[in-house]
């Protein structure tokens, strides 16, 4: 990075020779020059802030647009609270490699905070299954069951609800929504709790 006094010497050195030219301090050719080094002092300072920038574990300014470029917040969670997460989420985004098998949503969830497990359904085929194996041909081929922790419980309240609202429901909204956006569009995925 070059100081403002050698940007300064560089753009004397291209203006013309002569006494219409005057180098000297008192001059306003050499006020102005001077004004000029420091605006591109400045402009390089701000290039080395872009090289900072372009880094997202380490951006400060463009936080908000890598988040853009990535998508999040994604309407599963709200944004996250700290700087760092936040970072952590734009780089776990662009570094993350998809899969379409039981361990990436269980390394997945992990990320998240959550123990999971993934039961997968297979057709059943002769010379294979076994007598009492579910029949599960069909759309069960496409599906698969994530058991995951309790959330959130919300218990029937009068006043609040009506009749014909169940007594009690439990779920976890936040993998829900997470595990949805991510798995195959044809797929479908069942979720069960355990407390």
């Amino acid at each position: 990075m070059l100081t403002p006094e050698q940007y300064k010497l560089f753009l004397l050195k291209l203006l013309p020779r002569g006494m219409a030219w005057p180098r000297e301090k008192e001059w306003f050719l050499s006020k102005l020059v001077d004004g000029i080094a420091q605006e591109f002092y400045r402009i390089g300072l701000r290039a080395d802030t872009l090289l900072v920038e372009k880094d997202p574990r380490a951006t400060l300014e463009l936080l908000e647009e890598w988040e853009a470029v990535v998508g999040i917040p994604d309407g599963c969670a709200p944004p996250a609270p700290t700087l760092a997460r936040r970072r952590a989420d734009i780089t776990a985004r662009l570094t993350q490699l998809g899969a379409l098998n039981k361990q990436f949503y269980i390394d997945f969830a992990a990320y998240l905070g959550f123990d999971i497990t993934i039961t997968e359904y297979r057709p059943f085929r002769a010379g294979i299954s076994r007598a009492g194996d579910p029949v599960s041909n069909g759309d069960w081929v496409y599906t698969f069951l994530v058991t995951g922790p309790i959330e959130t419980i919300n218990f029937f309240s009068a006043g609040r609800n009506q009749a014909g609202d169940p007594l009690a429901d439990w779920g976890n909204q936040f993998l829900e929504c997470a595990i949805d956006k991510r798995k195959p569009a044809e797929t479908i995925a069942l979720f069960a709790y355990v407390a």
